[in-house]
């Protein structure tokens, strides 16, 4: 096999794994979470590139709600409730909250009277690991506790 046939096979695999997460991600019942996979990601206000970009988000694994599909492009809502479209390569199906409201305490147990970890202020991202009576397990900078879903917005359905 030529040199250029080797890049030829690499190049396809790519493309199809990258179609593949795209079917998969269109299969999903709408609304359903996501997380941004890159770490500068544009918002635009149309399906295309041929749309300017509203917002630029610095921020991979910030939580957002998936609540249109079209072709590989994502209607999205971010914490804040601003919606617009992203292209479905910068997003990731990982679940991901964000600390809202105020200070949230991180503990070592789903529960109130469980051991004080931390104190997470209100912008902390973090991945959730699942989330059962009110409680989620979280983690944030290989960190790992347990903070009350109330004080979450992201993967919580």
């Amino acid at each position: 096999m030529t040199q250029r046939s080797t890049l030829l096979v690499g190049f396809m695999a790519m493309a199809a794994l990258f179609a593949g997460d795209a079917v998969a991600q269109s299969t999903k019942q709408v609304p359903y979470w996501a997380s941004l996979a890159k770490g500068d990601a544009r918002m635009r206000v149309g399906p295309s590139l041929d749309y300017p970009a509203s917002w630029v988000y610095r921020r991979r694994d910030l939580p957002v709600k998936v609540v249109e599909v079209y072709s590989n492009w994502r209607k999205i809502e971010d914490p804040d409730g601003t919606q617009g479209w992203m292209h479905v390569r910068l997003l990731k199906d990982e679940p991901t909250a964000i600390v809202k409201g105020g200070i949230a305490q991180m503990r070592n147990g789903p529960s109130a009277s469980a051991r004080l970890l931390f104190r997470l202020e209100p912008g902390v991202v973090g991945r959730l690991s699942g989330c059962a009576n009110g409680w989620c397990a979280f983690e944030v900078n290989r960190q790992r506790g347990y903070v009350a879903a109330r004080n979450l917005w992201g993967a919580l359905d």
